[in-house]
């Protein structure tokens, strides 16, 4: 089963019905993938999603993340601080590299440098390619 890191941006555009990557919060529904989290991007998960729509909705999709079969929590050890413009973004990064996720889904340009570092390497790649990615 393919493993991922996602993005909170690429969470909150899966979640509404009508959004075009709905499919990846569909197919996070029906296990066709691996969700990888940490404590920090859960908590990172239910700030923003409780700014952007209410409380009740993050309760439920981070209640619905942390009991699936198909969520693995992690806890990295080191911080790798790979992201020098944006720090909190290297939550994600030690995350992915912590899990041996195969990639980590974003449209954060901040993640560009990681195509420039050879080690660790970690692979990004955009919400559209992901959902391209699911229908195949």
């Amino acid at each position: 089963m393919q493993r991922i890191v996602l993005d909170t941006n690429c969470l909150l555009m899966s979640l509404p019905r009508i959004s075009p990557y709905r499919i990846i919060w569909d197919m996070f529904l029906e296990s066709k993938f691996m969700l990888c989290v940490s404590t920090e991007i859960i908590e990172e998960y239910s700030e923003i999603i409780s700014k952007k729509t209410t409380s009740e909705i993050a309760n439920n999709v981070i209640a619905t993340i942390l009991n699936a079969q198909n969520t693995e929590l992690v806890t990295p050890y080191f911080r790798f601080n790979l992201i020098q413009s944006d720090f909190d973004d290297n939550k994600f990064v030690d995350c992915c590299i912590t899990a041996n996720a195969q990639y980590i889904v974003s449209n954060d340009r901040h993640f560009d440098i990681l195509k420039q570092i050879d080690f660790p390497h970690v692979n990004v790649i955009s919400a559209k390619e992901f959902s391209e990615h699911l229908t195949l």
